[in-house]
């Protein structure tokens, strides 16, 4: 069995059903597209692929992006997803570790060629044309053979503190992403639309794999990212949408439908479900999202050694305000998804009980088979068959976790623990707050201090003695930042996810503003 019989299996029920549109107009019914991917998957066969070699795509969102997916599965390749925010010689070290030969890319994202490869097309050219014109019989192309525990995605980490590591992501890892969508995070009807605004490298493209299981729509918006406008026009064109995004695209939706007056009706005739993830959604943000565009947000936790499946708190969880603990919950990534154990355990992987902050471990169909040629990165990651994450948290009674940090991210300051998520937390509902990021920093005396840095709202600056005083009034005194530093922006990697390790290295320049 192959992701590729999927797409198979759609078209052959329904050739002519909507698959890929780019914007609102039609790219492909599952019939050209299962024509376009098996012509393609021949052609790479005959030019030397062979089951379990590596392709690169370097893409923006593209609607080519799928039928090349789809191709590669086909031929029994494996697919090496890369962020198209690389810089070149980002990629070529993929390349050279992958040990990948072709690239299929965007001009835009690759205008000259890259070390290390044989072949590079570009998707917009004549040659990409040739390349995936329509076989007149796709289902003469015989399907190549997996075994689930085949690599179907490899997938490098961000690399924040080091090289990047290949995740080996199975064909097994994906079914069970795919088929435990629909048991925990929202049903998908045929003709239902997904919507690519994030990044297609990473878990957005992915989530195609549910959609195609459907028979739904997959919608490429025009600008080929995320346009707030464009995509509550989209989606009352082509009908509600449903798409991943980042925290920091959700709050740019709400921030359209607040600022444009739009009511929550209009937000129901664009969009379907948001599942958001892949950064901390706090308290504040997803009540305000919640009060502007009403119940269509599903939140979900993973990793890309997890790919889209950890926990989930679900629409109903979202929506139960009654509930004595909603704020407690809000505050959480949900509860464990069907596929997989979740437990928190001591460094030894021991069991802890709730309420009791340790390490996050997965365990599960959905956990890779490790990491691309680094067995010792393997060993430390998963021991027993338990993916040991890196994040901090705890499980409540009810089995509902509240993620703390990243375990680099902890602060030990005079002996105690503190958390960076729950000073921002405070100051994010202190006035003045637009945004907020909390990192320590070595001190002499107390090991490590506390320091926020604060991006200010534009017309209310906030001044250091009153948020002292806002997080007197909300934490414990020892958590609150020791300094604070004023910036006009964040530092986001392409995901929206702050990145701590530039806020560290900005501590060291004696210049920065306090």
């Amino acid at each position: 069995m192959s992701l590729a019989h999927l797409l198979v299996r759609q078209a052959r029920h329904d050739p002519g059903r909507a698959a890929i549109l780019h914007g609102d107009a039609l790219h492909a019914t599952y019939g050209q597209w299962a024509a376009r991917s098996a012509g393609l998957a021949l052609r790479l066969r005959q030019a030397g692929l062979a089951p379990g070699d590596r392709v690169i795509l370097f893409m923006r969102n593209h609607p080519r992006y799928l039928e090349l997916m789809w191709a590669a599965w086909w031929a029994g390749l494996v697919i090496v997803p890369v962020n198209a925010k690389l810089h070149p010689s980002e990629v070529e070290w993929i390349i050279g570790n992958a040990g990948a030969r072709w690239a299929f890319v965007t001009a835009d994202v690759a205008p000259a060629p890259l070390a290390g490869l044989a072949h590079q097309i570009d998707v917009d050219s004549p040659q990409a044309s040739e390349w995936l014109a329509p076989h007149p019989r796709p289902f003469d192309v015989d399907v190549a053979e997996r075994a689930p525990d085949d690599v179907a995605w490899l997938f490098y980490t961000s690399g924040t503190t080091g090289r990047p590591k290949g995740v080996m992501i199975t064909q097994r890892n994906l079914m069970t992403m795919g088929m435990g969508y629909f048991v925990d995070v929202d049903a998908v009807a045929p003709g239902d639309a997904i919507a690519y605004a994030a990044p297609m490298s990473h878990g957005a493209g992915i989530y195609a794999i549910p959609h195609v299981m459907a028979g739904a729509r997959h919608v490429v918006p025009a600008s080929g990212g995320v346009d707030p406008a464009e995509l509550f026009a989209l989606g009352a064109r082509v009908g509600p949408l449903s798409m991943f995004a980042a925290p920091t695209i959700v709050n740019r939706l709400v921030d359209h439908a607040e600022n444009g007056g739009l009511a929550e009706a209009d937000a129901a005739r664009a969009f379907k479900t948001i599942v958001y993830g892949g950064a901390p959604m706090y308290v504040a943000d997803m009540q305000r999202a919640l009060r502007v565009m009403g119940p269509r947000f599903v939140q979900i936790y993973g990793q890309g050694e997890t790919p889209m499946t950890g926990t989930v708190l679900p629409r109903q969880a979202l929506s139960d305000t009654g509930h004595p603990r909603f704020l407690e919950r809000l505050a959480s990534v949900g509860r464990a998804q069907t596929p997989v154990w979740i437990r928190v355990g001591d460094e030894q992987g021991r069991e802890l009980p709730a309420g009791e902050v340790g390490e996050v471990l997965v365990k599960g169909d959905s956990v890779m088979a490790g990491y691309w040629q680094n067995e010792a990165a393997t060993a430390a990651a998963i021991r027993d068959g338990w993916l040991f994450t890196g994040d901090l948290g705890f499980l409540d009674e009810d089995g509902f976790l509240t993620l703390k940090d990243r375990s680099k991210d902890l602060i030990i300051s005079g002996g105690s623990n503190i958390y960076p998520r729950e000073v921002e937390e405070a100051l994010l509902n202190a006035p003045g707050v637009a945004e907020v990021a909390v990192v320590g920093a070595p001190d002499p005396e107390w090991g490590e201090i506390v320091v926020a840095f604060v991006v200010p709202e534009p017309d209310h600056p906030a001044r250091p003695e009153a948020l002292d005083q806002h997080c007197l009034g909300c934490i414990a005194r020892f958590k609150r930042p020791k300094r604070y530093v004023f910036v006009e922006r964040l530092p986001k990697n392409n995901y929206g996810k702050v990145v701590k390790t530039t806020l560290r290295a900005q501590l060291d320049d004696s210049s920065a503003p306090a």
